[in-house]
């Protein structure tokens, strides 16, 4: 009886110690690395055991392999496998607006904006999914819309573009007439703007002009003394030899003053009283120039001699409003040289 009871008494310490015996070996839960799982829910492992391992949702495996195995040292086997985030395509680009994105890996964030003047039709965001695609198109930047210009009385708009239907398009521009007598008073230029309306509407108001003067030595097709209405025109023109230089006439412009006039300009006389000049591609003799008249910026050449190489070259001098320079170098002939030996002068000799 002493017997029995004392081998019952050492049983549980001779089961204990086979259970320690038997799990000092064993392998507990792995500590796996990021993005890494497995589908085992229990604490320890017999050697032996063997672990399938997955990549979390939205992660692709790479290297391997992709099981570990309980050694029997009670250490899991190593694995080179590893889990990287999968990719979504880049994204289109986007017309008038701008695309914000640090990368295009699975959980990246893309943000749209649009230029000023448009309006985004569509998500403002989209987010890289765990099967690789976007979780939203890409959008749309519609340009903001202005109804038709708002037309001033007795105006008109003319836009730089064909417009078609009832509305324009953010950055359409125009330009504001008016019929005459009436001026556009204000900004002529009309913009659709990124509010959705179009800048300010000018107004057209009647513009005159006073009586316009006279030039000298001119006259005018019209002499009425009164106002004349914006746009009108008065044509001007010279008497006699005098040359109208400017604009041949004058408008009234829609500040109500008229644009510059033209003036008449005088004719020269050639002031040598001997000696051959070269006038429109012809050898004139001075008194063969009758009139003795040139008109304003008709150009004339007198003869000069060079005296190293003894022969002649004509210099142009031009004629402007009654003054004529006569170069320099030109000699006047004596009386007798001029009527007995004229083909000794520089415009009869060789020439250089």
């Amino acid at each position: 009886m002493d017997h029995m009871l004392a081998l019952f008494l050492l049983c549980p310490f001779v089961f204990l110690s086979a259970v320690t015996s038997q799990n000092d070996n064993v392998c507990s839960r792995p500590q796996l690395a990021a993005n890494i799982e497995m589908d085992e829910i229990q604490r320890f492992f017999n050697p032996g055991a063997v672990l399938a391992l997955s990549c979390k949702q939205g992660y692709t495996p790479v290297l391997g392999p992709r099981t570990i195995v309980c050694t029997d040292s009670g250490q899991w086997a190593k694995t080179k496998l590893k889990c990287i985030p999968k990719t979504c395509p880049f994204p289109d680009l986007l017309s008038n607006g701008e695309i914000y994105y640090e990368d295009t890996v699975y959980q990246s964030t893309i943000n749209y904006t649009c230029h000023e003047g448009f309006v985004l039709t569509g998500a403002s965001t989209a987010v890289c999914q765990a099967n690789g695609t976007w979780s939203a198109l890409v959008p749309e930047c519609k340009p903001v819309s202005c109804g038709l210009a708002p037309i001033p009385q007795f105006g008109m708009i003319v836009y730089d573009k064909l417009i078609r239907g009832n509305t324009t398009d953010y950055g359409v521009t125009g330009t504001y007439k008016c019929r005459p007598p009436y001026v556009v008073i204000g900004d002529a230029r009309a913009e659709c703007t990124a509010s959705g309306t179009w800048t300010k509407t000018p107004e057209c108001q009647v513009m005159t002009c006073p009586p316009p003067e006279n030039i000298y030595k001119g006259y005018m097709s019209n002499n009425d003394d009164r106002d004349y209405d914006f746009m009108e025109v008065i044509r001007y023109g010279c008497h006699g030899d005098y040359v109208l230089e400017g604009s041949l006439q004058i408008v009234c412009q829609q500040d109500g003053s008229w644009s510059e006039k033209p003036s008449c300009k005088a004719p020269c006389s050639v002031d040598i009283q001997r000696g051959r000049i070269l006038y429109k591609r012809q050898k004139l003799w001075i008194e063969n120039l009758r009139p003795n008249r040139v008109l304003h910026k008709d150009i004339v050449s007198v003869y000069c001699l060079d005296k190293a190489r003894n022969c002649g070259y004509a210099v142009p001098s031009q004629c402007i409003d009654g003054k004529l320079k006569i170069p320099e170098c030109f000699e006047l002939p004596g009386a007798a040289e001029y009527q007995l030996r004229s083909g000794s002068l520089p415009s009869e000799i060789d020439q250089c």
